[in-house]
């Protein structure tokens, strides 16, 4: 009787495997092949969501939205539901002669995290209601291209103000609005500007709506500026959107914001200066959100910063400003923070990345907020 499991030939033991062993390891072995296709289709699938592509795009209405770059995102923690949408302030741009971002390197840090990333291009010298229209025609061309109703709006500067605006009159298209160092209620600098234009030519005797000699040039080389800037922003000559620093000027003031726009678009708004906007932050379906810094010159490496500390004087003292908004009137909805070290300009990582040494990277608090809008459903 041959033992099972060997057999002797030749002097060599041959192992002789009992069918009912090479049938459970077979059950076995095909289970585990199954189990390992599984895990790796859904492996498979799961990292084709976190690696499909993220885009960045620049919009401006004469040019529609074109494509800047696509990247496989390195995770999914910005992968919002709804297209994010970055505006741009007063005498901005989306990206300048191909090189210099407004949102420097923000579109970029964003798509990482799995973000489709639009930059808008609005008139750059104009005010909130004008630039909150062209703004709405580029929403509308985002939503029919990406067949999303709604867009996450964040607005920097005056582009917190035109955000509003849209909000306002298309909430269908407005998943969330968040306002970056945004005058809310007006800027003490435009207030000087517009009464050194105003007041100054009244002075040398000049009717209402005539003005001197420094009130024109004002006017025509700021007119010049917002040309120069829709052709470095890829504006046919043919298609250069309209300016009016008049217009702009009187509509960032004090007054203008305190009894005419937050009157008609009062969403989420504090009801006095430097006071806190509202608990209840969701107005119409849609969240408002708001973040600010204070401080002027934080890198001194920056030539800008020195600037920012001259335009700061317009402030009254002890109103904390970031040389061109203060953080009272920069409240809106719910107040993130109004006292990171950032200058105006860092608020958009500008000039070129030189912020303030050792604080908050302001390129992680545009990540941070996304990720909060992200796990929010939008």
């Amino acid at each position: 009787m041959v033992n099972q499991g060997t057999l002797t030939a030749m002097g060599s033991p041959i192992v002789v495997i009992p069918q009912n062993f090479v049938m459970n390891t077979s059950a076995k072995l095909a289970t585990s092949v199954v189990r390992l296709a599984i895990l790796s289709v859904v492996s498979f699938f799961g990292l084709m969501q976190i690696a499909s592509a993220a885009d960045y795009y620049n919009c401006s209405n004469p040019t529609g939205c074109q494509l800047v770059s696509s990247i496989n995102p390195k995770d999914d923690s910005t992968a919002t539901q709804y297209p994010v949408v970055l505006v741009h302030g007063l005498t901005g741009f989306n990206t300048l002669f191909g090189v210099l971002d407004y949102f420097n390197g923000i579109p970029q840090a964003l798509m990482e995290g799995g973000s489709d990333v639009y930059v808008t291009k609005t008139s750059a010298i104009h005010d909130a209601e004008f630039r909150g229209e062209q703004l709405l025609q580029q929403v509308q061309t985002i939503t029919a291209v990406t067949g999303k109703q709604k867009v996450n709006l964040i607005g920097h500067s005056l582009g917190g103000i035109d955000i509003r605006y849209v909000a306002a009159v298309a909430p269908e298209h407005v998943a969330s609005v968040t306002a970056v160092a945004s005058p809310e209620q007006g800027s003490k600098m435009a207030d000087w500007v517009l009464n050194l234009i105003t007041e100054g030519s009244a002075r040398a005797g000049y009717p209402e709506g005539e003005y001197n000699l420094l009130g024109r040039a004002l006017i025509s080389s700021h007119k010049f500026f917002g040309r120069f800037i829709d052709f470095g922003s890829g504006i046919n000559l043919k298609q250069l959107q309209q300016q009016d620093a008049l217009k702009a000027a009187t509509g960032l003031t004090t007054d203008y914001m305190t009894n005419y726009y937050n009157r008609k678009y009062p969403a989420a708004m504090p009801s006095e200066y430097c006071g806190q906007p509202p608990k209840e932050f969701v107005v119409n379906g849609i969240p408002y959100y708001s973040f600010s810094g204070v401080g002027t010159i934080t890198n001194g490496l920056d030539p800008t910063d020195y600037l920012l500390a001259l335009t700061s004087r317009t402030f009254d003292k002890g109103d904390a400003n970031d040389g061109l908004v203060s953080a009272c009137s920069s409240r809106l909805g719910y107040v993130i923070r109004d006292d990171y070290k950032m200058n105006h300009l860092d608020s958009t990582n500008q000039f070129i990345g030189l912020v303030a040494w050792g604080e908050v990277d302001p390129v992680s608090v545009y990540r941070s907020q996304v990720n909060r809008l992200k796990n929010q459903g939008l």
